[in-house]
């Protein structure tokens, strides 16, 4: 008879700077709202009730400090991904023929899931965008609170208001891909318990 073993998909390291990093853009991104809804670049404000901070000075607050635990958490996560080989083993490589396949298939319903241990070119362009997207986004941060002091890196992104759009379309790149995110977890649900153990079963 067959026995199941437990595969580690999962390293501990990933699992809990994965779950840092959640707590850590909630924090940023409803912060980031009210803010945002303080001086508005479009013609738009989002919802009291999806901010977070109370008023402008108190979501300050609470975006340095959730910008703090993203950088630092991130930190540790990128340099464990470099050293141990996770993002060459993981992320790499990337073909643009098999992501526009996979978009395709997803969008079709026909997307496989069967070996949670390796990711398709959907999820690898997903996850390398996102970590693009969070860098411009400390960046581009960084420069508005700064822009005096960081001159240089705000000049590179059109000045102080250059900066504010990219900071913004930065944060809605993310937001983006996270809500695709747990809209594929929610389609492939037996993706979610593996984020908490780390581990997978396989027929031997």
């Amino acid at each position: 008879m067959a026995a199941d073993i437990k595969e580690l998909v999962h390293p501990l390291v990933v699992r809990v700077t994965h779950w840092i990093n959640v707590v850590a853009l909630l924090l940023m991104v409803a912060s980031g709202w009210r803010i945002y809804n303080a001086d508005p670049i479009f013609d738009f404000s989002f919802p009291d009730e999806l901010t977070l901070g109370g008023w402008l000075a108190g979501a300050l607050q609470w975006h340095f400090a959730a910008m703090w635990l993203l950088v630092l958490n991130g930190l540790v996560y990128v340099c464990y991904g470099i050293i141990s080989g996770h993002f060459r083993r993981k992320l790499l490589p990337i073909s643009p023929v098999a992501v526009l396949r996979d978009v395709r298939d997803a969008l079709r319903g026909r997307l496989a899931h069967d070996d949670l241990s390796v990711y398709n070119a959907a999820q690898r362009a997903a996850y390398l965008a996102l970590i693009i997207a969070l860098i411009v986004m400390v960046l581009s941060g960084l420069a508005i609170w700064k822009p005096v002091q960081l001159y240089w890196l705000a000049s590179l992104m059109g000045d102080y208001e250059g900066a504010r759009l990219l900071h913004f379309f930065a944060m809605a790149a993310v937001v983006l891909i996270v809500v695709v995110h747990v809209v594929m977890v929610i389609l492939v649900p037996r993706t979610f318990p593996t984020m908490f153990t780390g581990r997978i079963r396989r027929a031997s």
